[in-house]
Formats: C-alpha cells, sequence, structure tokens
C-alpha cells in the first residue's frame, strides 16, 4: 500500500543522543569544582575570617565573580572569531594562572601585615574573575550547540551531579587539609591544590567538540538589539524570575557560614564538614527530579523549589533567634536541603533559558542573561553584608526570638523567596507538566523507584 511503502522508505526515526566527545565537559567539570569550590566558596570565606575579614567584605568576595561577569557583553562579541573552544580556553588558562599566585599569599603572613595580605588576596579573585567573566560568555551558548533540545535537562542533571560529587570530595579534602588549629602554609597547600586541579581541568576542555558556528551569526556584524531582546516576552519574564532569585540566593553560602564559625562556634573543620553535605544534596538532585526535568519542564521545579526555600530558611531563623539549637543532625538536613534546591533551581532555569532563547542573536541573548543574573548575584551579597553589619550588635527579643543580625538575614531573604515565587508563577513555558504531575513525581514515583532497586529479584 502507499501508505506501508512511504512509512518503510522514510525508515525508522533515529534516537536522539549526545555527540561523540561530549564526555570531556562531565571531566572537565569534575576537575573544575574541584578547583573553583576552593577559591569561590568556604575554604576563602575561613581564610578571609582568620585576615579579620568583616560581613561586608565577605560579601565583596562572595559578589565578585559575579558582578565580574558582566564583561560578557562586549566579550561575546568576539566568539565568532575565535570559536567557542579558543575562547573559553583561553580564559580559563588565565584564571589557573592567578590561583598559583593565591597559593602564595599565606606564606607571605611573615613579613606582611593581616591586612594587607586580605588587601592583595582581593586583588588576585579579582583578576581570577575578570578573566573567568570574560571567557564564560562563550560556554553556554557552546553547550546548547553541542547537546540536543530534548537532552539539554538530562545533561545539566549530570552536569550538576558531578559538579556536586566533586564539589563534596573538595570539602572533605578541605577539612582535613584545616583540622585542628589552622596554619598559614594549610590555606597555601589548599589553594595549591586548587591551581593544580585547574590546571588539569584544561586538558579535558580542549577535547570538548567544538561545533562550527553557525554562518549566520558569524556574518551579523551589525548593532546588537540589546532593548529589542529584553523585551522579548519569555526571556523578559525569565530575567525579572532570575534576578528575583539572585537578590534571594546572594550571599547565602557565605553567610551561612559566617553564621556557623561565629555564632556557632564551630572550627573551620568542622564548617567545612558541615557545609560539604550541601554537595550531596546536589548530587541527589540527579535522582530526585533533575533526569525528569525535560519531561516535567522547568516551571513547577521552580514554583516548588521557591516554596521549600522559605521552609528551609525558617529553620536557620529558628536557629539563629535562639528557638533552636544548633545541633548537628539539623544543621546537616538544613544543609541537605540547601544544596538539593540550589542545583534543581540551577538546572531548571539554565534549561529554561535554553528553550526561550532564538538561535539567532544566542551568544548576545546569553550574555545578557548571565551577566543581569550574575550582577544581581553579585551585588546581593553585598547588600545583605551592610546590612548584617549596621544590625550589628543588636540583640531585641520579639516573638519569641532574638533578632540578631543573622535572624535578620535569614527573614529577609525568605521574603525575598515569596517574592521569587511570585514571579515563577509568570513563567511562560506551555509544554510544563501541572504541580499535580509534579508531586506524583516527587512523593509517589521518585520513592518506588528508589526502594525497588533494594528489592530482591527472581523467586525464592
Amino acid at each position: 500500500m502507499p501508505g506501508n511503502q512511504s512509512d518503510t522508505l522514510s525508515g525508522p526515526v533515529e534516537p536522539v543522543c549526545f555527540p561523540p566527545g561530549l564526555h570531556n565537559a562531565y571531566l572537565f567539570s569534575t576537575f573544575n569544582a574541584f578547583s573553583y569550590q576552593v577559591v569561590l566558596n568556604s575554604p576563602m570565606v575561613l581564610y578571609a575570617k582568620t585576615l579579620g575579614a568583616s560581613a561586608t567584605v565577605l560579601g565583596i568576595i562572595a559578589g565578585m565573580m559575579p558582578l565580574l561577569v558582566i564583561f560578557q557583553i562586549p566579550a561575546a562579541s568576539h566568539i565568532p572569531r575565535l570559536g567557542f573552544r579558543r575562547f573559553v580556553y583561553a580564559g580559563w588558562g588565565t584564571r589557573v594562572m592567578f590561583i598559583f599566585g593565591m597559593a602564595l599569599v599565606p606564606l607571605a603572613g611573615g613579613f606582611l601585615q593581616a591586612k594587607t595580605l586580605l588587601a592583595l588576596m582581593l586583588a588576585l579573585l579579582f583578576c581570577f574573575n575578570l578573566s573567568r567573566g570574560i571567557s564564560s560568555c562563550a560556554w553556554l551558548p557552546w553547550i546548547t550547540t553541542l547537546v540536543p533540545p530534548g537532552l539539554r535537562g538530562k545533561y545539566l542533571a549530570r552536569d550538576a551531579g558531578v559538579q556536586n560529587l566533586a564539589s563534596f570530595v573538595t570539602f572533605l579534602i578541605a577539612a582535613a587539609c584545616l583540622a585542628g588549629p589552622t596554619r598559614p602554609w594549610q590555606f597555601a597547600i589548599l589553594f595549591a591544590f586548587s591551581a593544580a586541579m585547574g590546571a588539569v581541568s584544561l586538558s579535558f576542555l580542549k577535547r570538548i567538540p567544538d561545533p562550527e558556528i553557525p554562518r549566520e551569526i558569524r556574518a551579523s556584524k551589525g548593532p546588537v538589539p540589546w532593548l529589542a531582546m529584553l523585551n522579548h516576552p519569555p526571556f523578559r519574564t525569565l530575567l525579572i524570575t532570575l534576578v528575583a532569585f539572585s537578590v534571594a540566593y546572594g550571599g547565602m553560602t557565605a553567610f551561612t557560614v559566617a553564621f556557623l564559625k561565629t555564632q556557632a562556634g564551630m572550627s573551620e573543620c568542622k564548617v567545612l564538614l558541615v557545609t560539604s553535605v550541601a554537595f550531596l544534596g546536589g548530587l541527589c538532585s540527579l535522582w530526585f527530579l533533575g533526569l525528569h526535568l525535560d519531561r516535567l519542564g522547568s516551571k513547577p521545579v521552580l514554583a516548588f523549589c521557591f516554596s521549600a526555600w522559605v521552609a528551609v530558611l525558617a529553620g536557620w531563623m529558628f536557629l539563629s533567634g535562639g528557638l533552636l539549637q544548633a545541633e548537628l543532625p539539623l544543621l546537616l538536613v538544613l544543609q541537605f536541603l540547601m544544596g538539593l534546591l540550589a542545583a534543581l533551581i540551577q538546572m531548571s532555569i539554565t534549561r529554561l533559558a535554553m528553550a526561550v532563547i532564538p538561535v539567532l542573536g544566542r551568544n548576545h541573548f546569553f550574555a545578557l542573561y548571565s551577566v543581569i543574573g550574575n550582577v544581581t548575584l553579585g551585588l546581593a551579597p553585598i547588600g545583605w553584608g551592610l546590612l548584617i553589619d549596621a544590625v550589628g550588635a543588636r540583640n531585641p527579643v520579639w516573638l519569641g526570638l532574638a533578632w540578631n543580625r543573622y535572624t535578620v538575614f535569614f527573614a529577609a531573604t525568605s521574603l525575598a523567596f515569596l517574592c521569587t515565587l511570585v514571579c515563577a508563577r509568570r513563567l511562560d513555558e506551555p509544554e510544563a507538566a501541572g504541580l499535580e504531575e509534579l508531586l506524583r513525581e516527587i512523593l509517589i514515583q521518585s520513592p518506588q523507584r528508589f526502594w525497588l532497586r533494594f528489592w530482591p529479584r527472581g523467586g525464592m
């Protein structure tokens, strides 16, 4: 019959699969996480605290990396000339050199004062983050071009999984390195480890496939219509949600570490062990919802995560206010949930950006997306740090809570997450699943799959 003949001639539909060589992207992410988690996360915050850094300075350290992403705007026009891989490799190689410089700073404590060491480290962090900010504008367009649309959620989930596993191992290494009374040479070893892992990551970066940039993008040399891009309706609502999340989340890691160190009185080693659990939460996002993100969609996952963040911050607020005791099991649960929710939000919002950003102008759309989100993420911790320093030593009791600097911080960020939830409900994603299907996945299907792995197979 004609219909059957045409079906036969057309042949079976080829399954969508990842391109060959993409596994190098996972290896790059693994060793990159070994590197950046030391210089951009809790170990650097703890080193700054040993030098007497205030909450405002900690906010600057936390905000410097996202703030310097603003240089993606002028850099995006140069991607077609160099290509994705060369562009990213140049920036990542430059920043590794600055990490080697950071490893020497703690050793200079014998002849430099603490304030001078802090200023020197801030200068090196600025150069590190500047090179990263310029080169990172090519990463998302590169991955979006490589990964087929139907597999982007799966790729992001796997990438989050390997990054969180590597980050967890990094924090265990950092905790072992900083065990006991900390000395400057211990931080020097830790920063040297970061530099070495960054150098190893470059070998895998060079092996990631480098697709050809579409001809129409390479040929486009006219002025960039930034205003028209901002007014693209799905992109605009995504940006509003991204900005709201960046305000709420900015500085969360730095100030929870500061809370554990100062108010809870934990040692550097114990702080790192407790905060490392957040990466186990991020790793569990792969099992929890990550691999089903392409089917469920980003919008319901974001709404669920923003709601859950309010509950998590209420727990931190009760801890700071003295209603709950800072006991280890509660701290581990809160850190686990923070890591889980942050990973789910990051992969969901990035996947939605990949979906709503058009092919034409993709490099500049992603640059605008990254700059707006990251600049907000960079300014937020500075603002939160100023708020914490402004509250100072005040500690009035109201509604059964001691409203100290950290209680005020956690309460304010919970209100910011409520605003983010309102913004997320306006996101444009027609193919997304409903809330009922999401809850069924969370409460019934995912737990069933987990327990079935342990169920005995075969007959008795």
